[in-house]
């Protein structure tokens, strides 16, 4: 809207929007005077906004990695989360095995040539403990039994199933393959690709005291030994075993290695 004036000296009067719209000066020929009235904006007119100032592209790489980051550390949890609680429980049901070694023994039965030992073996890779269960061999020589090797106790708890008693020594990692080692190791056995040696070692131990709380020794040897005598064992030093000492051991013959282990017990004097 303008207004003009006829008077001399002649007079423009022109409204200026504060949406920062410019207004074109006419040429002067003559004196004129400008003056510049500033009104509100009316709802049509058109409001222009600074733009804003750009990012740094850091900023962009930042925000990247961080959620690299976050997306890698979820993968990881989950596939944490998808093993231990899918394939761990598939595990059991191959960590039965039945199993049965042929080997020889050329020190104490080198007549007999090479015999067979059969047992069943049960590996808990959750639990961290074997259970091994040795029929009565064929060709006679040592007792059937019932062994738990606890990995998390570091026990070892045999029960001579012909005198129903316990035995409980501590576990000789020596000898005794941990349940992860052990579970790969029939596995590639029952696939054809590994086979052990097939000797034989002997272990020698001999009677100390009775067990009077069978709760300390947890509730995988509590529940094999409860109700029945159970007898805490050392370990002596290799040696033969006179005709006289030998009445009073029993032999029992299992597997968790690589190699066939006979375990002498002797009452003690």
């Amino acid at each position: 809207m303008k207004f003009v004036l006829s008077s001399q000296p002649m007079v423009k009067i022109t409204f200026l929007s504060v949406a920062g719209q410019k207004v074109e000066k006419e040429e002067n020929d003559g004196e004129k005077t400008e003056i510049l009235i500033t009104h509100p904006m009316e709802d049509d007119e058109e409001l222009v906004l600074p733009l804003r100032s750009q990012r740094s592209p850091l900023n962009g790489l930042c925000c990247l990695t961080s959620g690299l980051v976050v997306f890698m550390s979820g993968l990881v949890l989950a596939s944490i989360y998808v093993y231990r609680y899918y394939f761990i429980p598939q595990i059991p049901e191959e960590s039965l095995f039945h199993c049965r070694v042929r080997y020889e023994d050329s020190v104490y039965a080198p007549l007999r040539g090479r015999q067979e030992l059969e047992e069943n073996v049960g590996i808990y890779l959750e639990d961290n403990y074997e259970q091994i269960s040795v029929p009565v061999p064929h060709f006679g020589g040592s007792d059937p039994a019932d062994i738990i090797h606890d990995f998390h106790r570091g026990l070892t708890a045999y029960h001579d199933i012909a005198l129903d008693k316990c035995y409980v020594i501590e576990l000789n990692t020596t000898i005794v393959m941990p349940p992860r080692n052990l579970w790969e190791l029939l596995v590639n056995v029952k696939k054809g690709t590994y086979l052990p040696q097939t000797y034989i070692i002997q272990e020698e131990m001999v009677v100390t005291g009775k067990v009077h709380n069978m709760r300390q020794l947890g509730p995988f040897i509590y529940r094999l030994c409860n109700g029945k005598d159970t007898y805490r064992l050392k370990r002596h030093a290799r040696r033969r075993i006179n005709k006289r000492e030998a009445a009073n051991c029993h032999r029992i013959r299992h597997f968790e290695n690589t190699f066939v282990v006979e375990t002498v017990i002797c009452d003690g004097a």
